[in-house]
């Protein structure tokens, strides 16, 4: 069986390839990937190289394959799986490992989102990160990773009790959140995700410097949308601000914030972040940085006096993906809203390298086409010359200007194949 796939091979060098793929062993499977969803974590790593921690040393002479946001379909399924997985059927795989700190779309050679087909080792298949997808878009299914990321990051915030050496997890509920540069496309997702879970923060404030994507934000998820949900949101652009800090803590009475999320790895936002925090405050550094000797100050003397605290993760678990396709199921969470732009695989690699530069949210590359990444808001001019970008742009603006199920099964079955 052959495969296309985009291939790291160290700094920036990233590469389509065609190249047969090793016979399928006893406990493996053999699965098609239909979309992956990319990611900045894959920008990282393609700037990287083998100094990522994920990346193998080695990799200029054994290239892996990059994507780790994706829905496929199995194809063949080992004999120790006969009885578990059937070809045709739909699958995620949980690409964070607890037993290593390797990782599909950074770590292996013959698996990854941004490909046509590849081989899921047996240890993952072992561990139970190959999960079910019975969902009908496949874009819902690639963006189940990303969305339990954020799950992942309000699980792990924590308080503690005083005088007890007890960790309480969980943001403070019916307290006072913030999120830092928080209308990217993670940060919709968060705002998304705590406004309709059950245990929630009584206000969210979401602070950026762009209006533009502010704007967005509140068109997608309004305060009046979380104020149905018991949650008080609000946009704030603190870019013109003298003072941000005492601005901010204006909405909480000067108290402060009780969890306070940090999507930028930037320094100044961090320190902002960590000048919110009320007592036994919880700062959730979710942002990881490309440069290894970032850092930023933190007010040590609150570590010890007023109990504040910092978390940090990195990726979900298996648990945070099933909580996000069931409340994506029940049309809880809609991650419609944080796709921006459709490509072929021939336009992976490109996306990757620029994604820092590429205004918007998420980038969807649909493997087994050709397209070049084109934003869902340039659908209509490109459809004056171009049919397939035509209909395209009918159907987004039938469903306010979204991705859709719709939309995803006419590009499959429309856009150039990539065999062609």
């Amino acid at each position: 069986m052959k495969t296309t796939a985009l291939r790291i091979y160290g700094k920036k060098d990233l590469r389509v390839e065609t190249f047969e793929l090793p016979p399928l062993k006893d406990d493996e499977l053999l699965v098609k990937m239909v979309v992956d969803s990319i990611c900045m974590s894959s920008y990282k790593a393609a700037l990287l190289g083998e100094d990522h921690r994920r990346v193998p040393d080695n990799v200029k002479e054994n290239p892996t394959i990059v994507g780790h946001e994706f829905c496929g379909e199995i194809v063949e399924v080992g004999a120790k799986w006969k009885n578990k997985y059937k070809p045709g059927e739909r699958f995620i795989i949980q690409t964070a490992m607890k037993e290593t700190y390797e990782a599909i779309g950074y770590s292996y050679a013959n698996i990854g989102g941004n490909g046509t087909y590849g081989i899921v080792p047996g240890f993952v298949v072992e561990g139970g990160y190959v999960l079910p997808y019975e969902g009908d878009a496949f874009y819902y299914g690639a963006l189940t990773e990303p969305i339990s990321c954020v799950i992942g990051a309000a699980h792990s915030c924590y308080h503690t009790i005083k005088s007890e050496y007890t960790h309480v997890m969980e943001p403070v509920e019916g307290g006072n959140m913030a999120a830092l540069a928080g209308v990217g496309p993670m940060g919709l997702a968060f705002i998304d995700y705590i406004i309709h879970r059950k245990q929630k923060p009584g206000m969210l404030v979401v602070t950026d410097i762009d209006d533009k994507r502010l704007a967005r934000a509140a068109k997608l998820l309004s305060p009046e949308m979380a104020a149905k949900e018991g949650v008080k949101l609000v946009y704030v652009n603190t870019g013109g601000m003298e003072d941000p800090v005492s601005s901010l803590k204006e909405y909480t009475n000067g108290e402060g914030f009780n969890d306070v999320i940090v999507f930028a790895p930037v320094k100044s936002v961090v320190e902002q972040a960590d000048a919110l925090l009320a007592y036994d405050g919880c700062l959730n550094f979710f942002a990881g940085p490309s440069d290894t000797q970032f850092s930023a100050s933190m007010n040590f003397y609150n570590v010890h006096y007023y109990s504040t605290h910092i978390v940090a993760t990195n990726g979900g678990n298996v648990d945070d993906m099933l909580e996000g396709l069931s409340m994506s199921t029940k049309k809880q969470i809609d991650p419609s809203i944080l796709v921006t732009h459709i490509g072929g695989i021939d336009a992976a690699a490109e996306s990757v390298l620029n994604l820092p530069n590429i205004p918007g949210g998420k980038k969807l590359i649909y493997n087994h086409i050709k397209l070049p990444l084109t934003a869902i808001d340039d659908f209509a001019e490109k459809g004056k010359s171009n049919p397939l970008f035509a209909k395209l742009a009918e159907i987004c603006d039938r469903n306010d200007g979204l991705w859709s199920l719709e939309a995803e099964q006419y590009l499959l079955a429309n856009a150039e194949p990539l065999d062609a």
